[in-house]
């Protein structure tokens, strides 16, 4: 290969990471949203699962900022990522989230190598069984690994931006399951 063809392959490679990157990001996003946009759909601890296959082993979660840190802590490695959303879904929450869904925006990745960094700023409404209803918005700073020629997760560090209440049973039309990929 010459100069000019390994700089050209180089900046394949990181176009290509940087749009790996971008759809895990988003399907942990999705993965996070209510009701599940999967088929077939699946319950709270499969989905669990499903977002822990986008991490790392040594993987760390973590609330930061004057808000997140006492709520959402850090969890460091899988089994305690597992444990963080069990507590975000436990089987009896009451009143039950029945809606939520994950916008992102302002994406920015830098790709160094077999590592790489992202930020983007995400907002997302919130719509409980009880009718309450809240806004929330979190900038995040994540970290991604390409272990065995697959980028994965090995941070995601979020902190509160606002959360601003909404208007009760905001929503009028939401599905209860989603069957987009049917």
């Amino acid at each position: 290969m010459n100069e000019t063809t390994e700089a050209l392959v180089a900046r394949i490679e990181k176009l290509e990471a940087e749009a790996d990157i971008r759809r895990i990001q988003a399907r942990y996003m999705m993965l996070c949203d209510t009701p599940c946009p999967t088929w077939p759909p699946v319950d709270d601890q499969e989905r669990i699962e499903l977002v822990l296959e986008l991490y790392t082993e040594d993987a760390v979660w973590e609330g930061v900022g004057e808000y997140y840190t006492g709520q959402f802590g850090r969890a460091e490695g899988k089994d305690a990522i597992r444990a963080h959303f069990n507590r975000f879904w436990p089987e009896d929450q009451d009143p039950k989230l029945i809606l939520n869904a994950h916008y992102l925006t302002s994406e920015q990745i830098f790709v160094d190598g077999d590592t790489a960094e992202g930020t983007w700023i995400h907002m997302q409404p919130w719509l409980f069984s009880d009718g309450k209803a809240l806004l929330r918005s979190s900038r995040l700073f994540n970290a991604f690994r390409k272990e065995n020629g697959k980028w994965l997760i090995t941070r995601t560090r979020t902190e509160n931006v606002f959360i601003s209440d909404l208007p009760d049973n905001f929503a009028g039309s939401y599905p209860t399951q989603s069957v987009l990929f049917k």
